[in-house]
């Protein structure tokens, strides 16, 4: 396998993925969450684990299938093949994370900041494959993370920065979607028709408005304003209250400027600043939703 050279930081939003650098990190316990609200994680480690193997696979096979150079719509200025290249090099990440905990999070800004973790995944000196091995540098990127969640202790002490019963179960919600999210993306530059289980939508929509949306942050509005959105599939609902300090999301509420229906699957490609799919409809102060697709908006440091 022939190994490149690694490529400088990429600039993105949160419309083509939120993430764990600097930027990202919330206000919150780093032990494991605490100090923020939220409805907690619906599904099972294992399960979680599930998903990362099966959404991980069916990335790579989506990202197998023609030109490196298409472009990936979401992430401006991205190809496909910056896109499998982020995405193994996230694994590394959150693998070493969890094999190799820390009090703090690790701090990794390109591949060579993991070639003590993980020697036999970076090369040498950190370093990508070329085209040829890229897919399946990123199944081996993507086993070596499903054997660490699958082998580490239930209880293992690791750094968290978003609310979660446990480490574990933080890593391998956080892995999953991720790979879901760029799952899409990847389905999408190849033509191909793309959506998410209802209830791992629903959990996803949770993660982005509970856990990320949650971190303070300026918002330039004069008056709060209220988001509502409703997954008629799974009937969940979420209150996002939009003030000048941020987000602020509750499962209850008695009053929307804007209320947002349709699948779980089509809320969650919403929220994630995708094209809206067919279900969706809205009812209100349609201007309310740009204060999302605006404030929402991180950049790695």
């Amino acid at each position: 396998m022939m190994w490149l050279g690694a490529t400088a930081r990429l600039d993105f939003t949160a419309g083509c993925s939120i993430m764990h650098f600097q930027s990202c990190i919330l206000q919150c316990n780093p032990r494991r969450g605490e100090g923020c609200s939220g409805k907690g994680n619906p599904l099972k480690v294992k399960q979680y684990i599930g998903l990362v193997e099966s959404e991980g696979n069916q990335f790579a096979n989506a990202a197998a299938l023609g030109d490196w150079d298409v472009e990936i719509a979401a992430c401006a200025g991205w190809s496909m093949r910056d896109l499998v290249r982020h995405l193994g090099m996230i694994h590394l990440w959150a693998a070493a994370n969890v094999a190799f905990p820390e009090p703090d999070w690790l701090d990794v800004d390109e591949l060579p900041d993991l070639v003590r973790y993980w020697p036999e995944l970076t090369g040498e000196s950190g370093q990508y494959p070329d085209d040829d091995g890229l897919v399946d540098w990123y199944r081996s990127t993507l086993a070596n993370l499903v054997d660490v969640l699958k082998s580490a202790p239930a209880d293992v002490e690791a750094f968290t920065f978003l609310p979660a019963p446990s480490p574990l179960s933080m890593w391998a919600r956080r892995q999953a979607s991720e790979i879901a999210v760029h799952r899409f993306d990847a389905e999408e530059a190849r033509g191909i028709t793309s959506n998410f289980d209802p209830l791992f939508a629903a959990d996803m929509i949770d993660e982005v408005l509970v856990g990320f949306a949650g971190r303070p942050r300026p918002i330039d509005i004069e008056s709060p304003k209220v988001l509502h959105l409703h997954a008629d599939d799974t009937d969940d609902h979420w209150y996002v209250t939009i003030t000048a300090d941020g987000f602020e999301t509750s499962s209850e509420g008695d009053h929307a400027d804007l209320t947002i229906t349709g699948t779980a699957s089509d809320l969650n490609i919403v929220l994630w600043n995708r094209a809206a799919g067919p279900s969706i409809t809205m009812v209100g102060n349609t201007d309310v939703f740009d204060y999302w697709a605006n404030g929402s908006r991180v950049r790695w440091a």
